[in-house]
């Protein structure tokens, strides 16, 4: 296993049977930036990220993610990277060139939300994140990872990032239980048993290049482009609510890019230590999405509605708007993309001709 400064004190088992071998360390004061890590490095928001770090000047980069999926490969090939790790031996890895890394961002999840097997969760989502979180602690590494709005459920506590509020918030899916059980936990570790610098992001409805991959779980942008270029027209799901019209079906919709911007604002500035909500404050409906898709395409809307899945029309959330005033508060003040304008730039820029960020 390499050689270490102390002695395992934990073998972390998980209900599949994986087993993670953690070891105690003395704690060093941090270096100068040398590596950063990214897992889910080929996936959508992970590959957007990387990105992100080279244009920053960011350039010891370590990409972590299952390699095995060809149709992701194309996310990371004009990109330099320091090197790619297995996300199965990547904890191996770190236990052996801790001392090289600055900080990791753990983008890597399982995030079908109409997968239904609870165990995979437990095994990709849950119990990997904890091992990765217990590794970033003993070895002094500052972590960054993705939660979801997925755990706000309905909404029925509102859409705040207060610590107090998290434990009572009920998800819909397995996925979004999964992101929910580990956002507890994370709130019950100490300032003994945690990273120095750490910070986790309930994304809300991320959209942009580098999600051609995604199948039936990319954005609806991705899929009403798609669409209009097939078909010259759009279907959108319908209202199964009296409270809502057809197409009003609302969502804090927020560009690739945004997400990308904050996390390096975490990553440089090293904010407060806490559960941060991540999109843009301000909920669109579906109906201004498939719009503005029209429009930056240069053609006139033609839109009609058909019924929402049954699989997933139980589950289904009317209304989703992040409170961003903690991320505000931590000094990140630049303007966020408007909704038309991530359009523009997501169908002009990159899907147009299928092109990579």
């Amino acid at each position: 296993m390499g050689d270490h400064d102390g002695s395992p004190i934990l073998i972390w088992a998980t209900p599949t049977g994986c087993f993670y071998l953690i070891w105690a360390t003395t704690r060093v004061a941090p270096t100068l930036i040398s590596m950063i890590v990214v897992t889910g490095a080929a996936g959508f928001i992970g590959s957007c990220m990387i990105q992100c770090l080279l244009d920053a000047g960011y350039s010891d980069i370590l990409a972590v993610d299952d390699f095995s999926h060809p149709e992701k490969a194309r996310n990371l090939d004009q990109k330099t990277l320091w090197g790619q790790v297995h996300r199965l031996n990547f904890h191996r890895w770190l236990e052996r060139n801790h001392t090289d890394v600055d900080a990791i961002i753990h983008l890597g999840a399982r995030t079908d939300t109409t997968e239904q097997d609870i165990a995979i969760f437990n095994e990709l989502n849950l119990e990997y994140s904890r091992a990765l979180w217990m590794l970033c602690a003993g070895f002094n590494i500052p972590l960054l990872y993705a939660s979801s709005a997925a755990t706000y459920g309905l909404g029925e506590h509102g859409y705040d990032d207060d610590h107090g509020v998290i434990p009572l918030l009920k998800p819909l899916n397995p996925y979004g239980q999964s992101k929910q059980d580990f956002d507890t936990w994370v709130l019950q570790t100490t300032d003994e048993t945690a990273p120095p610098q750490w910070a986790g992001f309930k994304f809300f409805n991320v959209y942009g290049p580098n999600e051609y991959h995604k199948g039936r779980m990319a954005s609806v942008i991705f899929h009403t482009a798609r669409q209009i270029k097939a078909t010259g027209a759009m279907k959108l799901f319908k209202s199964h609510r009296p409270d809502y019209q057809d197409g009003e079906q609302s969502r804090d919709f927020i560009y690739v890019k945004d997400v990308c911007a904050v996390l390096l604002h975490f990553l440089e500035r090293k904010p407060k230590n806490a559960i941060y909500n991540l999109g843009t404050g301000q909920a669109r409906t579906f109906y201004d999405l498939a719009r503005g898709t029209f429009a930056a395409m240069g053609l006139e809307p033609n839109i009609s509605f058909v019924d929402t899945p049954a699989d997933i029309r139980d589950t289904y959330q009317y209304f989703t708007e992040a409170n961003m005033k903690k991320v505000r508060n931590t000094g990140f003040i630049e303007p966020f993309y408007s909704l038309e304008e991530g359009i523009e730039d997501y169908v002009g820029r990159y899907l147009k001709e299928e092109k990579i960020f």
